[in-house]
């Protein structure tokens, strides 16, 4: 089968989605948030289904998030919901419970099936017990390097994720630390800054030019990186080893980043494709990103060239 890597990106809203689709991504992570977590915004099951009648005719797919802990409370509601996902022509589930794994080869036989639970996806092994078991796609780890990814595409018959730009995720508690916090100190009116539009960070005393972003949503409390991965600029080293999906994570920016860093992604894929051999990286894809980045967040290559972490 010939080779064709997928763009896959995140939207706030279907509008976003529609946006994004113009600038060309191939896919996108979306959902609710009792089901997923750290969204980069909720959509009902009306705006699901909405995004899938959108997405159909272009030849998009929809992938729904069904990646947060789930609770015993949690699973009376997941049958339904599955079945609402599999009559509205969604193309995969993100899953890292197996409590949805179960219901989905039940309910929804044949669906994508993502395994995705964030840190512990970090070998090959790992991957084939999943894919004994349904799973049809592997989200890699961020903190992986390249000879580790490399090497897990190479030992694994699943479809391999990797996330090439945007902000990830360092730490994570179910509860409501900010808002516990700010209600014991008597700031009630603050409460609303935990949400993710406001703009909330953490900073450590001996660093403080580095910005954490902090927010809540259902699924609790959500620190993110100070920085932003970016993998433009060798995204060459990826598309050569034949990587299934690229992820641009575009959540807490905005619609108009999240546009031009499709956009420079979505030119470096098909130069690239048209002929690896003569390919060659141009810098005003990368320019376009910098006049839009944030100042007080750096572009990184993330984990990829460091030494093994795991």
């Amino acid at each position: 089968m010939t080779y064709k890597p997928e763009l896959l990106a995140t939207a706030a809203s279907l509008e976003e989605l529609a946006r994004l689709m113009d600038a060309g991504a191939d896919a996108f992570v979306i959902g609710e948030e009792r089901f997923g977590t750290r969204l980069a915004g909720t959509f009902t099951p009306a705006m699901i289904a909405e995004a899938v009648r959108l997405a159909k005719p272009r030849g998009v797919r929809i992938y729904v998030s069904m990646n947060n802990l789930m609770d015993n409370d949690t699973l009376e509601s997941i049958p339904d919901y599955i079945r609402f996902i599999r009559e509205s022509g969604v193309d995969a589930i993100v899953f890292g419970d197996p409590a949805v794994l179960m219901a989905a080869r039940e309910l929804a036989p044949g669906i994508g099936l993502h395994w995705n639970a964030e840190m512990t996806s970090t070998n090959f092994v790992t991957a084939e017990y999943w894919a004994r078991r349904g799973a049809t796609r592997y989200v890699l780890a961020r903190e992986l390097n390249m000879e580790q990814i490399e090497e897990t595409k190479a030992m694994s018959a699943l479809a391999i994720q990797v996330q090439v730009h945007g902000m990830t995720n360092i730490y994570h508690s179910k509860r409501p630390l900010v808002g516990s916090y700010l209600d014991f100190r008597g700031d009630k009116d603050l409460l609303e800054d935990a949400e993710r539009e406001r703009g909330l960070y953490l900073t450590e005393a001996e660093r403080p030019g580095e910005r954490f972003p902090i927010f809540e949503d259902a699924a609790g409390t959500h620190i993110m990186s100070s920085d932003d991965i970016c993998m433009l600029e060798n995204i060459h080293e990826l598309l050569a080893i034949s990587v299934d999906s690229l992820k641009i994570e575009g959540i807490m920016k905005s619609a108009e980043y999240n546009e031009v860093v499709v956009r420079a992604y979505r030119s470096a894929i098909d130069a690239y494709m048209a002929d690896p051999e003569g390919y060659s990286f141009r810098e005003e894809w990368l320019d376009a990103i910098r006049d839009a980045q944030d100042p007080n967040r750096e572009l990184s290559f993330g984990f990829f060239y460091k030494e093994q972490v795991y």
